[in-house]
């Protein structure tokens, strides 16, 4: 198979992946097992056909009749009752041959509230979500969160069981439900970015995450949120080059090399927070892009505004208060007004306890100390952030500070 070819194919599998997958499972009455395997069986007799006959001039209906006609011979070889009722309505459910793209149901939105059903676990909601809606495999999830594949594919069949025998519907929720649920998405989603852009063996969570947001935009053009988390995606995203030197070591956003940094996708992150923002409803997704936009769009560190920063976190926490919203004001007071003028409101944090494991606010805390000149306590509390760092690139950083200090 030509490498221009297996392109064409990879393309085809990241954007119709989830869109076959939701269509097989409202075919098969909630099947999730069976529409997964049998859209996997699509692709799979794709390969093998494609290279040779070329791919069709409507593949993804290609790709769901194939699957639809695999699931009704499953189902025809099922011995039980209920698998021949449902044989019967799949029957008549069957496919035209002649079906075009545009004739396929698009389902995904259901299927992303469906995964991200608030009667399922977290963990479960994110399994769902990578293997529904980005097609990865149980390896490649369990690669990516870094646990054993058995323990992933447990995660995912408690999920599916839980999907299945709870009862919760395949579809997207009614209007009265809609702002209560898509928060719930969102975070999903964003989790997953957040996932992948701390630890570079995980770049393609990032990616997924990226794609997936946009197929929200797209499905849902009137709710400001999604658009609002799709800059912020983008914008911090942008950034991703000039996060680690040639070393491997963490460059701080003060630090990094601008002219790395994507300016096509800031101004594209840009573009979609003033866009989101001007609907007059804004969320905290909608607040932290145009953080972000701040940081993103000043030509060096020295020109960011500060005073407009911390106003934006101001109205966060208003809206979406949390002792993280309040540790970054903080940091964003420290660079308008001065370490002094920060430092109470950081060890009012501390004094909560509520992060006292969250090593970013022991590091925060020291490089207030350091700019402070109060340097042996600098050194404690970077020490304290040490102990907690998550990644070998952070604990690097941190002890590059200890010996700066």
């Amino acid at each position: 198979m030509t490498g221009q070819m297996e392109d064409r194919i990879a393309g085809i599998y990241a954007d119709g992946w989830s869109r076959i997958v939701a269509t097989m499972i409202r075919f098969t009455g909630g099947d999730w097992d069976l529409a997964e395997e049998c859209t996997q069986d699509a692709f799979a007799k794709a390969l093998q056909r494609w290279p040779e006959s070329g791919v069709p001039d409507q593949p993804l209906a290609w790709l769901t009749t194939t699957a639809r006609h695999r699931a009704i011979d499953r189902m025809r070889r099922a011995s039980t009752e209920a698998a021949k009722l449902r044989e019967v309505a799949a029957m008549d459910l069957e496919p035209s041959p002649y079906l075009s793209d545009s004739e396929i149901p698009d389902e995904r939105l259901e299927l992303m509230f469906t995964c991200c059903h608030p009667s399922l676990s977290l963990d479960a909601q994110v399994a769902l979500t990578l293997r529904s809606l980005a097609g990865m495999s149980t390896v490649e999830i369990a690669r990516a969160f870094l646990v054993p594949e058995r323990t992933m594919g447990q995660r995912l069949f408690r999920a599916k069981q839980k999907v299945a025998h709870a009862g919760i519907p395949f579809r997207v929720p009614p209007a009265h439900l809609l702002p209560d649920r898509l928060p719930a998405v969102l975070h999903v989603l964003y989790l997953l970015f957040n996932e992948g852009y701390g630890d570079p063996r995980k770049a393609r969570l990032c990616r997924e995450a990226i794609r997936l947001a946009r197929v929200v935009t797209v499905l849902m053009p009137d709710e400001p949120e999604a658009h609002g988390m799709l800059a912020l995606m983008l914008l911090h995203d942008a950034r991703r080059p000039a996060r680690v030197d040639a070393a491997g070591e963490l460059v701080t956003l003060a630090e990094q090399d601008r002219s790395l940094w994507d300016q096509a996708q800031i101004a594209e992150g840009a573009t979609i927070c003033e866009q989101a923002l001007r609907r007059r409803r804004a969320g905290p997704f909608q607040l932290q892009a145009a953080i972000a936009a701040c940081h993103a769009t000043a030509p060096v560190a020295a020109q960011t505004d500060w005073p407009q920063i911390v106003g934006l976190y101001t109205q966060l926490a208003r809206i979406a208060p949390s002792p993280i919203v309040d540790l970054n004001r903080a940091v964003a007071i420290g660079m308008a007004n001065g370490p002094e003028a920060a430092l109470p409101l950081v060890d009012a944090i501390i004094e909560t306890g509520q992060l006292n494991d969250y090593y970013l606010l022991h590091a925060t805390r020291a490089d207030l100390l350091r700019r402070a000149g109060r340097t042996q306590e600098a050194t404690d509390s970077y020490r304290a952030a040490l102990d907690l760092a998550p990644t070998d690139a952070e604990r690097r950083f941190l002890r590059n500070r200890l010996q700066l200090r």
